[in-house]
This record gives structure tokens, sequence and C-alpha cells, in this order.
């Protein structure tokens, strides 16, 4: 279940409902998918074939049509981020720059943990979404924020677009995090 680390306070909301409504009241869309829908042998593989992300978008496949039509996505895919991904470290760079896309950022976690950070309403600054399987966390258009992993470097997640070529980041000026 999602935890919340508000950056400027320390503090921390857990609990399904506490994280949705704050989570709400900051114009982030949370979401809770069954993560028993998923094989033990994918729940844990992080090096995943295209064979593999193909059955995880049909495992979920009802889900994410319900989403993709609440919410007008129109494609959607499955990353894997582990220490068997070629320039890993570059790519993490790349992610933990703050920045805004010009459509919401969506991620379904079906397998490991990642971070979000965003930037909430001005009396609360920015605030860490610590996501784990079955989380799924839209954050709005043009909302400053990046995503990062956790310790152990893993993750696969479902990702849902508007645009064919997928979010473009635009980036802003550091926040001094």
């Amino acid at each position: 279940m999602a935890e919340i680390v508000i950056r400027n306070t320390n503090e921390r909301i857990s609990g399904e409902e506490n994280v949705r409504q704050f989570l709400n009241s900051q114009e982030v869309v949370y979401e809770h998918w069954n993560m028993d829908k998923l094989p033990k042998e994918l729940q844990e593989q992080f090096s995943l074939s295209d064979d593999d992300k193909k059955r995880i978008l049909d495992i979920f496949d009802e889900e994410i049509r319900d989403l993709a039509a609440r919410r007008g996505y129109k494609i959607w895919d499955v990353i894997t981020l582990s220490e068997s991904t070629p320039n890993l470290e570059e790519l993490l760079q790349k992610f933990e720059e703050v920045h805004t896309h010009t459509e919401d950022e969506i991620r379904a976690i079906v397998g490991g943990k990642g971070i979000f950070i965003i930037k909430g309403a001005e009396d609360v600054g920015y605030f860490n979404v610590e996501l784990e399987p079955g989380d799924v966390i839209s954050v709005p258009e043009n909302t400053p924020h990046f995503f990062t992993l956790m310790d152990n470097k893993q993750i696969v997640a479902v990702r849902l677009f508007i645009e064919a070529n997928g979010w473009i980041a635009t980036p802003v000026p550091n926040p001094g995090l």
C-alpha cells in the first residue's frame, strides 16, 4: 500500500483511505489493483520478455481499459527497470530531474517499488509517494514531479498515455529538494 512523506514536515501518511484522501486533495489520482491476479512467476521478475509484458497487459486488461475509458488514455505498455537494465544509472538521473508534462503521468506498479516526488499545494510543498505492487497513481499534467526507484532498484509498471509518442518532459528549475 502506498505511503506518503511530506518533505517539509516529515509527516507520514499511511493507510489506503488516508493516502487516497491526501492525494485527492492534491488532485493526484490514486487507485489500487488486485495483485493476486498476477502469477507468482511474474511477481518478482524484473527482466521481462515481450511475451511476459504482453501477459501482464492481458492479465490487467479490464483494469487498464476501465482506466483508459475514464481518463482518455489511448495506448499503454510495460516498463521494467532493474540492475540488469542497460544504462540504469543514466536513466535514473534523467528520471530524477524535476519536470512537468502536458498530459497526466500514470503508473500502475505490478512489481518492485518506486517513489514519485510531487509538488503539492503551497501549504504542503513537495511530498513523496512510496509505491508498491497494486498502487496506481496519476500525476496531473503541468504538475512538477519526478520518479525514482527504491534502494533495491527494481520495478515493473504499466504506463498509460494519451499521446502516441508518450510524455514529453519539460524541465522546471531545481526546487532545492
